[in-house]
């Protein structure tokens, strides 16, 4: 789906990660949903802070394995986030966040790092306009 690249945007998909989740089996107040739901909340948080660009939207894709089949109940075992912007020079790097925040008292940019401490894996995929950074996480 696409969003605007605000933080309404941001914060609308976050919700709507949260909804769907739940209508695949994965509980509301389960850690799953929790985790998933951060994880969808920094990516779109830094997709409209560091790849926004006026007049163009960002797009979130969430997608579970195994997927969702009518009528068959089942829980999900791993969830796929994606979100694309329009801005492929600004990459995420990962940085030791924790010695430059102790260094500069800074209270941003470290999102990455929940990324990379909650995902069991995550990168970024180059587009033709912009990017995508993904994440998986196991679900238990």
């Amino acid at each position: 789906m696409f969003f605007t690249s605000s933080r309404h945007g941001a914060r609308l998909a976050r919700r709507l990660v949260v909804r769907r989740l739940e209508e695949w089996g994965i509980p509301r107040d389960s850690d799953a949903s929790h985790g998933i739901a951060l994880l969808a909340g920094e990516l779109t948080a830094n997709a409209v802070s560091h790849g926004h660009v006026p007049g163009r939207n960002f797009h979130l894709r969430l997608t579970v394995q195994p997927p969702p089949a009518p009528g068959v109940r089942r829980t999900p075992v791993a969830a796929r986030i994606e979100v694309s912007d329009a801005r492929g020079e600004r990459r995420p790097e990962l940085r030791d966040y924790v010695a430059e925040a102790m260094a500069y008292q800074e209270e941003h940019g470290r999102g990455l790092v929940l990324v990379d401490a909650l995902a069991s894996k995550w990168g970024v995929t180059d587009r033709t306009i912009g990017k995508t950074v993904w994440c998986e996480y196991a679900v238990e």
